[in-house]
């Protein structure tokens, strides 16, 4: 099919999750099998997941479609504030090879460079220089990786999570916005906490001191891949005000992932925070995988203010 026999951008609709999971699936699948990793076969995601993804990214969740109307490629475009992220973001395994990645990936930037974001960035797999060679081709610098960890959980016992419904939620949103915005100027990740509540995906554990929040942590437990029992709980945003409120944020996540049935709780670990990853060692969490973060040369990703720490999974 020639190159040109392509349109898009596109929003993604809710309806078309069932095309973009299989894309998804198949263009990892390829990935890893070219990787030397043969057996290796990528599931589909949960399509709650998705609906997440693309109600986050907004008028980011982008399809480009061939000249049947068939999606060919899209990325998922997001941003919290200031902070801009690509994840994930695929193309059909026929229609590889013709340029269709710098497209994508240049609309992002484009979108994401009008919208003011001061951090614009992407995680890829370490081991793959294919893609790390590709994206630095389009600007992206290496970074650090994000490590993900996990451990298992030891039972329930009294949950103190913000799982709260409809009137408390703007209190919750509002304490995790300030103290974001303390450790990460023009951060926000109220998008993704609100989206949560909404769509009863998993909960907000707080930790606070004073009335004010010292630590948060976003977690979900609807199930990451189609068909998977909802036994992992995997944080998705975090901040702590310093290195203390960070360890004592870690047994609070757990007992409340354990009281919402998780069995294990998993974190994606930035190694930029090198105190907090000694930390999450420390407590017994061992490391599962890990990912390489990049971010577009101008647009790096700033550290937290004041000895705080703020993690931020730039993947679903």
């Amino acid at each position: 099919m020639p190159r040109d026999a392509l349109s898009g951008p596109d929003r993604a609709a809710p309806s078309e999750i069932d095309r973009i999971n299989r894309i998804f699936s198949e263009a990892f699948t390829d990935r890893y099998q070219r990787d030397g990793l043969s057996g290796v076969r990528v599931p589909l995601l949960n399509p709650a997941i998705w609906r997440f993804a693309i109600a986050a990214a907004g008028d980011g969740a982008l399809v480009w479609r061939d000249a049947a109307g068939a999606i060919a490629a899209f990325n998922m475009v997001h941003r919290s504030g200031t902070e801009g992220w690509m994840g994930p973001l695929a193309v059909r395994p026929d229609r590889q090879g013709q340029g269709l990645g710098r497209t994508i990936v240049r609309e992002g930037i484009r979108r994401l460079e009008a919208e003011g974001a001061r951090t614009i960035g992407l995680e890829t797999m370490p081991r793959t220089v294919d893609n790390i060679g590709f994206y630095s081709r389009l600007g992206f610098r290496p970074g650090h990786l994000t490590v993900t960890v996990t451990r298992t959980l030891k039972g329930g016992g009294t949950s103190s999570a913000a799982r709260i419904p409809a009137g408390p939620r703007a209190e919750i949103l509002a304490r995790c916005r300030e103290l974001t915005e303390a450790l990460a100027p023009g951060v926000d990740f109220s998008r993704e906490i609100d989206l949560t509540f909404g769509q009863d995906l998993g909960g907000v554990t707080l930790v606070a001191d004073r009335g004010a929040a010292s630590a948060f942590a976003l977690w979900h437990t609807a199930p990451l891949a189609e068909g998977r029992p909802g036994d992992e709980a995997r944080v998705l945003k975090l901040a702590a005000r310093d290195i203390e409120a960070f360890r004592r944020l870690l047994p609070a996540i757990e007992r409340d992932t354990a009281s919402a049935g998780a069995r294990q709780a998993s974190l994606r670990c930035q190694t930029a925070y090198g105190s907090a990853y000694e930390a999450v060692l420390d407590a017994g969490y061992t490391v599962h995988w890990t990912d390489l973060r990049m971010t577009l040369s101008g647009k790096p990703e700033l550290p937290a203010r004041n000895g705080g720490v703020l993690f931020s999974n730039w993947e679903i």
